[in-house]
């Protein structure tokens, strides 16, 4: 059956089309660039030669961010924490999560442990404290001062609870009738159903690990510690003396590159990561998303 699509709907169809395509653009072309700077000779970006194409070809941006193992090293500290992050998150997440996802007649005090979770989101504790209890915690310059301090995202939370409360009741009260208990209900009933929501809030625990440098900054000691970003951060606020104590001669240096094609290749290579991750759970991403959002 073939629908009769109104001059109006093919216009409103065109320009909306129209719109996300140039949306998309400025989102495209700007990496791209970046893209094109890293790829191109020192010289050509200096005279403003390098559009969406590389010019003068080259690699040595990239072999100056790799040697010396430093790259390395802080992509490593950011792996084990995404990893034992996103880990930690999930877990907390799912465990608050679902029992408020109950009514206030199954759950006593439902409301107001919910009332205290979103007052968390509203006010912040504030810097020194945070600093303060990590400190005496013992827990700076480890890993776990990177994970503990977020180890439950209230706003992804609240996104997985309202995924839960979408769920038939009835799934949950035929397995209870034939002996299952709360714990076996939920990781046998509830979460094979929860992907969609699971690979959302995941893949914002992910970016949000992934991204964070400032933790990195105050937390560790040593910048052998640093994750990625906190590493990348640093290096990108003092790319010219390191590239005059890299130990090379730096006039030939700078005729291979300069410090805009060098920071171009770092933030490539700290990207590459999330873009390989993105496209496995993209498509839980959108469903999880709209579904998680729609009952309050």
């Amino acid at each position: 059956m073939v629908k009769y699509k109104s001059t109006s709907r093919t216009v409103f169809m065109v320009v909306n089309y129209c719109i996300l395509g140039l949306l998309s653009l400025t989102c495209i072309l700007p990496f791209l660039h970046l893209l094109a700077v890293s790829f191109s000779s020192s010289a050509a970006v200096s005279a403003g030669e390098v559009g969406f194409i590389p010019v003068d070809f080259t690699l040595y941006s990239y072999e100056f961010a790799l040697k010396g193992g430093k790259f390395f090293a802080a992509l490593w500290v950011s792996v084990k924490r995404v990893i034992l992050g996103v880990l930690v998150n999930l877990v907390l997440m799912i465990l608050t999560a679902y029992p408020l996802s109950k009514s206030k007649e199954r759950v006593s005090g439902r409301n107001v442990y919910m009332t205290f979770f979103v007052i968390t989101m509203l006010i912040n504790g504030g810097l020194i404290p945070s600093y303060l209890v990590v400190t005496k915690l013992g827990l700076k310059n480890s890993i776990w001062s990177l994970i503990l301090p977020g180890a439950l995202p209230v706003y992804n939370m609240i996104i997985l609870m309202n995924f839960m409360r979408g769920l038939p009741e009835e799934i949950e009260e035929a397995a209870m009738i034939d002996g299952a208990g709360p714990f076996r209900v939920l990781l046998q009933i509830t979460l094979p159903v929860l992907k969609p929501a699971l690979a959302t809030v995941g893949l914002f625990s992910i970016v949000g690990h992934w991204n964070d440098w400032f933790s990195g900054m105050i937390y560790m000691n040593t910048p052998a510690d640093y994750p990625l970003q906190t590493y990348l951060q640093t290096l990108l606020a003092s790319f010219e003396q390191l590239m005059q104590k890299s130990g090379t001669d730096y006039t030939k240096l700078l005729s291979m590159m300069n410090a805009r094609t060098g920071r171009a290749a770092q933030l490539f290579l700290g990207a590459i990561p999330i873009m390989l991750i993105y496209p496995f759970l993209q498509k839980y991403f959108t469903k999880g998303l709209v579904i998680g959002s729609v009952k309050g």
